[in-house]
């Protein structure tokens, strides 16, 4: 990575991103990986509608994928119907709200603006926060593991996406510390 900024505010107030080209093009590509990746399955066209109009999923279910089952998970750990009746009513407008998070992010990275205008900083953060979720889900990492993998040796495979979630998790911080200030 170039040198990274962050993010600040302006004298002004406004909060800023400064990145460089390649990190710009980084989130680009993460925001749009993650729009994939959380994108909901089509809505069966043999549904009922008003449960369509609303969101209601018939066969929402705990993903399998490990990395999608931390972005999406059951409300109740020790109830599997519940768990499984709230799904149905909330997952469709989870995976929504996640994909305009990373669309949102995606826009405004492919404007010119530098340093970048963070008018939404909630969008900003979800994003960020559902990116190094899923990052850290591939990676495995742990409480436990983090100065691990932070020695991986440079022929390991996991070693950029671990530079990468590092990354995420300093403009993750630099954008919380702005909001404490």
């Amino acid at each position: 990575m170039g040198a990274s900024y962050g993010f600040s505010r302006s004298r002004k107030g406004v909060i800023r991103l400064k990145v460089d080209d390649v990190e710009r093009a980084l989130l680009l590509s993460l925001a749009n990986q993650m729009r994939e990746f959380v994108a909901p399955e089509p809505a069966d066209p043999d549904a009922d509608p008003l449960a369509a109009m609303v969101g209601i999923d018939a066969v929402a279910r705990v993903p399998d994928d490990p990395a999608l089952a931390r972005l999406l998970p059951d409300a109740f750990l020790d109830d599997d119907a519940a768990a499984g009746e709230l799904r149905r009513f909330t997952e469709r407008s989870l995976r929504e709200t996640k994909v305009a998070h990373a669309a949102a992010v995606a826009a405004a990275l492919e404007s010119d603006a530098s340093p970048l205008p963070i008018p939404d900083v909630d969008v900003w953060l979800g994003f960020l926060n559902d990116t190094r979720l899923a990052l850290g889900t591939r990676l495995e990492i742990g409480e436990d593991n983090h100065d691990e993998l932070a020695s991986l040796p440079e022929n390991d495979p996991r070693l950029g996406l671990f530079h990468v979630y590092d990354w995420l998790t300093y403009l993750q911080d630099s954008l919380v510390q702005l909001l404490l200030t």
